[in-house]
């Protein structure tokens, strides 16, 4: 084994020879495809060799290598190996996905956010400049579309620190992501996005100002929810304007996960009871009424009922300001857990 990542070292460093640089590359490529094949090639010093590829000047070197380095990370083991040194080559993959010349910022992205799927080295990562090209629209000039970055946004935000200067007031980072809850020309970015926002829900003492008429997040987060029914003037009055009269053609998300995080997200905000009653008083739950008859996804419609038991409920049933601060018992909870997973699997 040892003999062939030598090889294979050997092989992909021959400055020489650009065609058999490429034609090992792709060997590897095939390899990586597979999980035998990754077994066989994360080896460290193969993997770093790799690394130093992305910046060749052969573009299909560079880009066979990043291809690799994609599905080495999409495996645990070759993610742990990639992130050997972490500042190191996060900083190799950011510098790719800002520069607007780059041809491999899509694979850099793509690898950023197999890396991102666990809670190490979030912080280190500046999701400001992050944000900085994910909110633009044809930053890059070699045609990369950068939507793997809604996933990245989504990963960091599982950290408190990072979700807390998503939400810093003075950055105005929030309300610049916020439109792209209905980004139509893609799912993976749109769904970043709501996934980023649905963490962010999760800092309770953000609540008030997401849900002023600042921000106003709350329709944003329905109209996704929201289908072409038509309700009565009295019931429509009730709703925020955004969801007043809806066109006949008005479609729901597409996407099951989304959905279900749109209601994740709308479910936190109903931590405390004076946002629990503003949710309420604009009429929320019709906009959920009418999801849960049309809704076949089963975690989303178990999201939605969730949703629907805390709003229909009163505060006296409910019987708290803040619904963090209840203790359930570890047997409650394991019960509860799988009650949810019976209706999940239930056909």
């Amino acid at each position: 084994m040892e003999n062939v990542i030598k090889d294979l070292i050997t092989l992909i460093s021959n400055d020489s020879r650009p065609d058999l640089r490429i034609l090992t590359l792709n060997n590897i490529l095939s390899f990586s495809g597979t999980t035998d094949g990754l077994k066989l090639i994360t080896q460290q010093d193969l993997i770093d060799k790799i690394i130093t590829l992305l910046s060749n000047k052969e573009r299909a070197i560079k880009k066979t290598s990043a291809l690799i380095l994609v599905n080495i990370s999409a495996y645990p083991d070759g993610s742990r190996s990639l992130l050997t040194n972490a500042d190191a080559f996060t900083k190799i993959l950011i510098e790719s996905i800002l520069d607007p010349n780059s041809e491999i910022a899509d694979s850099s992205c793509m690898i950023l956010s197999n890396l991102t799927r666990t809670s190490e080295h979030l912080e280190e990562i500046d999701v400001r400049q992050i944000l900085t090209v994910f909110v633009k629209t044809n930053y890059n000039t070699k045609g990369q579309n950068l939507y793997y970055l809604g996933p990245v946004l989504s990963n960091l935000s599982q950290s408190s620190v990072v979700r807390k200067q998503i939400l810093d007031k003075s950055e105005n980072m929030f309300m610049k992501i916020l439109p792209f809850v209905e980004f139509k020309d893609s799912v993976v970015k749109r769904g970043g996005v709501v996934g980023a926002i649905r963490n962010c829900c999760f800092e309770t003492e953000y609540h008030d100002w997401l849900l002023n008429a600042d921000i106003d997040i709350l329709p944003r987060l329905l109209l996704p929810l929201a289908g072409n029914e038509e309700f009565d003037d009295v019931e429509n009055d009730k709703l925020p304007l955004d969801l007043q009269y809806l066109p006949s053609d008005k479609e729901r998300e597409s996407d099951p996960d989304i959905r279900c995080m749109l209601l994740e997200a709308i479910t936190q905000l109903c931590t405390l009871r004076r946002n629990r009653k503003l949710i309420r008083d604009q009429n929320t739950y019709i906009i959920l009424r009418e999801l849960h008859k049309w809704e076949k996804d089963r975690k989303a419609l178990l999201a939605c009922e969730n949703l629907v038991d805390i709003l229909i409920r009163t505060e006296e049933e409910i019987g708290r300001d803040n619904l963090q601060d209840t203790d359930i018992p570890e047997d409650l909870v394991t019960k509860f857990e799988q009650m949810d997973r019976d209706f999940l699997h239930d056909s």
